[in-house]
């Protein structure tokens, strides 16, 4: 137990050691205050939860560059993002207070004044609780006051999902043979851009329909950066047989180092250059995009080669054919594990999270199997009987 001392002003002083025996004090103007605050430092030490008020002294600025700079488990673009939210959101507001004088009630505020969307509010959300919660293992500050905090709801957005011969129009329309396969392959394996872009022939194996996917390719502040997948696994994902042909034809002749599929001059193809070079186009021409039009309703035009064409909105995305490929998976009878592995998600949870409504569409399907299967038993059961 500490003690207390009166000084010549009135006022009382608490002493007491830390666990490591250095010593530490706290005035107060009453006596009956600094038995109640030694009282909770004893009772701390014994719970474990015991906090030296010297270590919460440290602002959160440098300690959320060492947090960012401790973490090894994370992909360089997943870095580049968490350094961006501290740049930008965090540390404005931030940087020069201390850990230990961060309120629940100022982080509530904080939060509440972003005028951002919802999804972007929690993922800085996400990072800054992250960094107190760093402190709270490192014995800085007693608890994480960036939790039970009031976030915005994420209205989510409507999926497009494009069926089997919709993938088809798009192969076609796209033009170019690369360009064609390129549209089958993410709308029948579902791979992230940054994983196809990565691909390497040496990881294409005809035989048994498989691709590895075991790296990702992202651009960092215009560089492009290689580094593990999201989720730092490797898996294998199947391709359908109507794929081989096309995709022996492209590696044919090829290092097993090369690129599969790449941009000009051999470089990394970029989700953008395809976007402007056939899919933007393509998916106008499919009415998968949306007229702009302006205040009065009146569609919006530009003049390309003198001729007035509209203006769209609502651009399809390379990101959606991996909607597409899970869509396509479910339809054709995978089950919520398959399509997780196939998709490289953490958990089965995050895949229905994502697509549970697709699997609710194969209720009348299960039915009528189990109903034929039914029928089927019944059947043999009577045949043997009647023989």
């Amino acid at each position: 137990m500490g003690t207390i001392d009166k000084l010549p002003n009135g006022s009382y002083y608490a002493r007491w050691r830390t666990l490591d025996g250095k010593s530490r004090s706290k005035s107060f103007e009453r006596k009956k205050d600094a038995e109640v605050y030694l009282v909770g430092v004893e009772r701390a030490k014994l719970a474990g939860s015991y906090v030296d008020p010297s270590r919460a002294k440290v602002k959160l600025g440098p300690w959320a560059d060492q947090w960012l700079a401790d973490k090894t488990n994370i992909t360089p673009k997943t870095r580049d993002r968490y350094q961006n939210v501290l740049d930008v959101h965090v540390k404005p507001r931030w940087a020069e207070v201390q850990l230990g004088n961060i309120r629940h009630s100022d982080v509530q505020q904080w939060i509440a004044s972003l005028k951002l969307a919802p999804a972007s509010v929690r993922k800085i959300h996400r990072v800054f609780s992250q960094v107190l919660a760093a402190a709270v293992r490192d014995g800085r500050i007693g608890r994480n006051v960036a939790e039970q905090i009031s976030l915005p709801r994420i209205h989510e957005t409507e999926k497009r999902f494009l069926t089997h011969l919709q993938v088809e129009d798009m192969a076609e329309l796209v033009g170019g043979p690369q360009w064609s396969l390129l549209v089958r392959f993410l709308a029948y394996t579902g791979l992230r851009w940054g994983e196809v872009a990565a691909l390497r022939v040496m990881r294409v194996d005809l035989a048994r329909r498989r691709v590895v996917v075991a790296e990702s390719v992202s651009p960092i502040k215009g560089v492009m950066t290689w580094g593990a997948t999201k989720g730092h696994e490797r898996r294998e994902v199947p391709f359908p047989s109507f794929l081989v042909d096309e995709l022996t034809d492209l590696v044919r002749g090829q290092a097993p180092e090369a690129l599969l599929f790449c941009g000009p001059r051999g470089a990394v193809l970029r989700s953008q250059t395809f976007q402007r070079a056939a899919l933007t186009r393509a998916a106008e021409e499919m009415g998968l995009c949306v007229v702009k039009v302006d205040a009065s309703g009146k569609p919006v035009t530009k003049m390309v080669g003198g001729v007035a064409v509209p203006v769209f909105t609502k651009h399809f995305h390379p990101h959606e054919f991996r909607h597409t490929a899970a869509s396509l998976a479910i339809a054709s009878g995978a089950d919520v594990k398959v399509v997780q592995r196939m998709l490289g998600h953490k958990s089965a949870t995050m895949t229905l999270d994502l697509y549970g409504h697709l699997f609710a569409d194969r209720l009348d399907t299960i039915a009528d199997a189990m109903d034929a299967a039914r029928q089927a038993a019944v059947a043999d059961r009577r045949k043997a009987a009647g023989s």
